[in-house]
């Protein structure tokens, strides 16, 4: 169940249409890493958990993580006292020991060191040259559903129970703002919002915050290293007036996400090829010359070039991973290391840590299940890759999208299934949990057709194996969003107009077309506002020849003749920011309402406004009024409390906004 079938109610009382729409339709310091591959775009089956986890025996500390033959360890944060699980199955195993670990970072990392280091000078990602892309059922059949419109802690997310980190969480009676590195807390309980204490967070860059009790947990780039450093700050909120610094821990790694489950937080790093002490070719040293001593330089690294370290309270750097829970994936995926890191809110630096051997460019959790995937989408130069092009320089093909699936309980994470889909997986939003079956839109490469498509996976035994798919979405058009319900998604495309598919997965095995709208522009995001309509962000023709904004409003009862009902334009210049970031949209279903950001440039300054719609006779109408300027506009939060009232968050303010 999806926390957009639950938004999907007019009113508490009303159950989720979808089957009635279908019925009715159908360690050490080390020298830091530098990033190779950025990721292009900023994977779940629910399984019975007996036999995911096995209990193991008592281990003592031993791997050090440093040398060339050491065996695994205990693992990261005092793991020595702590029993083993077996993290890894299917067809990844962990490595056998820490020399093993290093020979297969080495052997991969030979493919991509050319005569200037990592790959050739300039080395670029290149995108692909395709554009990245009637059954009946019983009524008393029909699941109830808890209607929630944002997490509890304020924030729109993906998943209802899984809360995502923000520059604004509240518990109804406290509300923390961050702006940049300094935290704030605001008393909501009264008529008007009072200023309660401020706290400097320390060594954290542009950070975004979690709450869990009076814990709050504060995740950005680590200042002294924003592009392939993260810290953890843990402030504790006991006494609102003087927040207080609980813990810090820095990791010499790229943060990929951050999610919570109650009290749990989980991370996921990505740690590119590490920065080694690499020659050039010049006067006295041919290309021939510098090549062979890159090579060698590759082959005298040791393992803790590769794997990322944490240090807690800035004290000494220590191994994150024992080199046992590290796993080595396909040969097809880019060498690096992804982490999967999970702590209790108010313990951050007792950890429980895993890896992959290699560079995924997606995290996506369900209620109980984490999917890694790599994107699909992008050619990548190389030294003698397996895709040679000449005598040094080739292309790696990764038209092919990979899919790893853990299963979740706590802190921890323990892979269980891992699978493949040619295509591209554009981003989280494309990956969807429901009864069992992961869903995943996928957008076309050099692997597929000129096409979008829908395919459906089920864990068989240790393999994500397709159940079934549908293709031939949006021939030649981009994929731009999905919305996923529990029998239906809907999904947007684009070229010159936008293609909103109606698609059936009452059926998984094989999801079936039953409607589509074509209108000028697209909708990057959409959110549905009952059982008749939904809104669709985007941009469009704002009538007056000219490009911008636009939110629409969508008449859904019947999926095979989905209408646009009205739309809002903003004039040219002007951006909708839900549709690259929906957590600046906020639905306030009893009000009937919606608040989200819209900003406009006028020359080179940056307005920021806030858009009201109301929903009145079937139609949107629409005031705003500008709210803040630059930079700060991408702070303006609207955060619904759970007395029904608004706060809204300026880069300077937060307070209640009269609707």
């Amino acid at each position: 169940m999806t926390d957009l079938e639950r938004l999907w109610d007019d009113y508490p009382t009303d159950p989720a249409p979808t089957r009635a729409i279908l019925a009715a339709a159908h360690g050490r310091p080390r020298a830091r890493r530098r990033l190779l591959v950025r990721p292009l775009l900023s994977a779940g089956v629910v399984t019975a958990l007996a036999g995911a986890f096995v209990t193991g025996v008592f281990v003592s500390g031993g791997g050090d993580g440093g040398g060339d033959g050491g065996s695994p360890g205990a693992g990261p944060g005092g793991g020595g006292d702590l029993p083993r699980h077996v993290a890894f199955q299917a067809d990844l195993a962990p490595a056998k020991s820490c020399a093993d670990l290093l020979r297969a970072y080495v052997d991969r990392g030979l493919d991509q060191v050319g005569p200037w280091g990592w790959g050739m000078p300039d080395l670029k990602v290149y995108e692909s040259s395709l554009s990245a892309l009637s059954m009946k059922r019983d009524a008393a059949a029909t699941p109830g559903t808890v209607r929630q419109n944002s997490s509890d802690t304020g924030t729109n997310v993906q998943e209802t129970g899984v809360d995502e980190p923000d520059t604004v969480k509240t518990d109804g009676t406290l509300l923390a703002v961050v702006r940049g590195d300094e935290l704030t807390t605001y008393d909501v309980t009264g008529s008007s919002t009072r200023r309660l204490g401020s706290l400097r967070l320390p060594g954290v860059a542009d950070a975004e915050i979690l709450l869990s009790g009076d814990t709050l947990v504060a995740v950005g780039a680590d200042d002294g290293h924003r592009d392939t450093g993260t810290r953890v700050v843990t402030v504790s909120l006991a006494d609102p007036t003087q927040p207080s610094v609980s813990d810090q821990v820095a990791y010499d790694a790229r943060l990929v996400s951050a999610r919570q489950h109650g009290s749990a937080i989980r991370i996921v790093l990505a740690s590119p090829l590490p920065d080694l002490d690499f020659v050039s070719p010049g006067r006295h040293r041919t290309t021939r010359q510098a090549l062979a001593e890159n090579r060698r330089i590759v082959e005298r690294s040791t393992i803790d070039d590769w794997l990322p370290t944490m240090a807690v309270d800035d004290g000494k750097a220590t191994d994150l991973l024992d080199c046992g829970d590290v796993a080595v994936p396909s040969d097809a995926i880019a060498v690096g290391t992804t982490s999967v890191v999970g702590f209790a809110a108010d313990a951050p630096a007792k950890v429980d840590a895993i890896a992959l051997a290699g560079q995924t460019d997606i995290a996506y959790e369900s209620a109980d299940h984490l999917y890694l995937a790599t994107s699909g989408n992008a050619f990548v130069d190389c030294i003698r890759c397996p895709y040679q092009a000449g005598p040094l320089l080739g292309r790696r093909n990764l038209g092919t999208s990979y899919l790893f699936d853990f299963a979740l309980d706590g802190v921890r994470a323990t892979h269980v299934a891992s699978g493949q889909v040619e295509g591209v997986i554009r981003d989280r939003w494309s990956m969807d949990e429901a009864g069992g079956v992961l869903r995943v839109a996928v957008a076309p490469s050099s692997e597929t057709g000129p096409f979008n498509a829908i395919v459906t996976f089920a864990r068989d035994a240790q393999d994500l194996v397709e159940r079934g798919r549908l293709d031939h979405l949006g021939r030649n058009e981009e994929l731009q969003s999905v919305r996923w319900f529990d029998d239906l998604a809907l999904l947007v495309t684009y070229r010159q107009v936008d293609p909103l598919y109606s698609v059936d997965l009452t059926d998984t095995a094989h999801p079936r077309l039953i409607g589509g709208l074509k209108v000028p522009g697209f909708s990057a995001y959409l959110h549905p506002l009952g059982k008749s309509r939904m809104i669709g962000v985007g941009e469009g023709p704002d009538g007056r020849g000219g490009w911008g904004a636009r939110i629409g409003l969508f008449y859904v009862r019947d999926v095979r003749h989905v209408r646009l009902v009205n739309a809002i334009s903003y004039g040219s210049d002007s951006q909708a920011l839900a549709g690259g970031d929906p957590r600046t949209f906020t639905w306030l279903p009893s009000h009937r309402t919606i608040l989200t950001v819209v900003e406009r440039w006028a020359g080179d300054r940056r307005v920021g406004y806030l858009s009201v719609l109301r929903l009145a006779g079937g139609r949107l109408h629409e005031h705003r009024m500008a709210v803040e300027y630059g930079d700060d506009v991408d702070l303006v939060r609207a955060v619904p409390m759970p007395d029904g009232r608004v706060v809204l968050v300026t880069g300077e303010k937060a307070q209640f906004f009269e609707l």
